[in-house]
């Protein structure tokens, strides 16, 4: 049986990955969109998008690449996912997902970080199918960069944008719960921009942007508390063997920037 004990280095106070906030972006070209049916393909042709599930998709892929995986394939459906992994028969792949919360019967793994300890992942590739955070990607697809964003790794997210997309058009896609908002999702969306921002008045932001901070800057003294408190906390709870919502709350303990390249979610400072 497979251990749910979880290898990382949990970075201490002082060791968090640092973020440069001094400069701030050009405010006109990040907008944020609260789910994944709130935009289409279209709109990310051409721009840098950043895909946030917090609950718990792009937690778990951040986990996964942290703890050796070689990369993860995102696919739609659970279908899509068991086609690949039957033409590919190797023992080098892994069969994962969930559906509505729920690993899916006979896959090897579900949506929970604690499953992609090192263990079980390192040098593996994982093919993953989830109800929001895979569908997002999908969405997404025609977009000129794609970058994986969570608590776990949104400093590493910051500064590719702050030091490589200054004057790209940038949206943040909150994954959500079946096309409706989800907090956890619209938080962390808020800090990226918060911090895109260095302080500057957002008065030149699209709206959706403007919401996302307004909320962050709410909350932000008590994100833990809040993002438990979350419906969609609420939906997984009953479901969680572990402690999903304490982990994916944390921020920064990985230095890690999930990047799509040729269809396969990789470390991009790998």
């Amino acid at each position: 049986m497979r251990s749910n004990k979880i290898a990382c280095n949990v970075y201490g106070k002082d060791d968090r990955i640092s973020t440069s906030i001094d400069e701030p972006m050009n405010v006109m070209n990040t907008d944020v969109y609260f789910s994944a049916q709130a935009f289409s393909e279209d709109m990310a042709r051409s721009k840098v998008a950043v895909i946030i599930d917090v609950l718990r998709a792009t937690s778990t892929m951040v986990t996964a690449l942290a703890n050796g995986a070689k990369g993860i394939i995102p696919v739609r459906s659970m279908g899509d996912a068991s086609q690949i992994v039957a033409k590919i028969n190797s023992d080098n792949f892994l069969l994962c997902g969930e559906k509505d919360g729920v690993k899916i019967e006979n896959f090897d793994l579900g949506n929970s970080p604690f499953e992609y300890n090192k263990e079980t992942v390192d040098n593996k590739t994982i093919v993953l199918t989830t109800t929001n955070g895979t569908n997002a990607i999908a969405q997404a697809s025609l977009a000129q960069e794609l970058y994986l964003a969570s608590f776990l790794n949104i400093s590493s997210v910051i500064n590719q944008l702050k030091t490589k997309h200054q004057d790209d058009q940038i949206v943040l896609i909150c994954s959500g719960w079946k096309g409706r908002i989800s907090i956890e999702d619209t938080l962390c969306a808020g800090y990226i921009v918060d911090a895109l921002l260095a302080g500057k008045d957002d008065s030149g932001m699209p709206d959706g942007a403007k919401v996302a901070r307004s909320l962050f800057t709410q909350y932000k003294d008590d994100l833990a508390a809040t993002i438990k408190h979350s419906n969609h906390a609420k939906r997984l709870e009953h479901l969680l063997v572990n402690d999903d919502l304490g982990y994916c709350s944390q921020i920064d303990i990985f230095d890690i920037l999930p990047t799509l390249k040729d269809g396969i979610i990789v470390d991009g400072k790998a």
